[in-house]
């Protein structure tokens, strides 16, 4: 995902949020002008689970989309909270999100199978095949068959790569306790730094003994 949103330039075409279909625009309306969508999309329209991105009500969705030769070019912004997990202390918070949307759509092309040909085994050995490396995907471009633009699936996708990995409530959050499991957000818990008779007490015994034996 790339690119700042420009409030100012959004919106520029023609604005079919109303009369079309936000998630499944159809290829013929698109054009060179662009056109606008914009409604609020539930979690359950755009196929999240909980495992992918929690999120309370709706998501206020705007993009525009242009042809450009052979490309469809989908810019825009979406905006919600999302429901994280802290990391440290394992409650759940409401997030603030809002980011930019830049991909690219192209028509997915089958590749007819090219006939088997019989190859002579001495041309083999005389021309040794040449492995050829892999081209790397391209994270914002989306292929689309038929008639109409499926923007759900990229949009969860955007989604899930605009959550963080490691939420965070605050950065100050203390977290919980290792030894009693107590939220320290709440409070210091009743466990010392180090318990009577752990095995850091009992190492520390043992170094002293041995550097002062007559003393023990």
């Amino acid at each position: 995902m790339s690119g700042d949103f420009d409030a100012s330039t959004w919106g520029s075409g023609a604005l079919l949020g109303v009369t079309m279909d936000v998630l499944t625009p159809k290829i013929a309306d698109i054009t060179a002008e662009g056109i606008s969508l914009s409604g609020d999309l539930t979690g359950e329209e755009l196929g999240l689970t909980d495992a992918d991105v929690s999120i309370r009500g709706p998501l206020a969705v705007g993009l525009d989309l242009r042809a450009v030769d052979r490309t469809i070019c989908v810019t825009g912004v979406v905006e919600g909270t999302a429901i994280r997990q802290c990391v440290r202390c394992l409650k759940e918070f409401d997030e603030s999100m809002a980011f930019s949307i830049h991909v690219a759509y192209e028509r997915e092309v089958k590749v007819a199978p090219t006939a088997a040909k019989r190859i002579d085994p001495r041309k083999r050995k005389e021309t040794p095949a040449l492995e050829a490396e892999p081209e790397e995907p391209n994270d914002d471009l989306y292929y689309y068959v038929g008639d109409h633009l499926e923007l759900a699936p990229m949009l969860r996708e955007q989604l899930i790569l605009a959550s963080p990995m490691h939420p965070l409530c605050s950065d100050e959050c203390l977290g919980l306790c290792p030894r009693c499991g107590k939220d320290l957000n709440d409070g210091p818990c009743r466990c010392g730094e180090e318990q009577t008779g752990s095995p850091f007490q009992v190492l520390r015994t043992m170094k002293a003994k041995l550097r002062d034996p007559g003393k023990h």
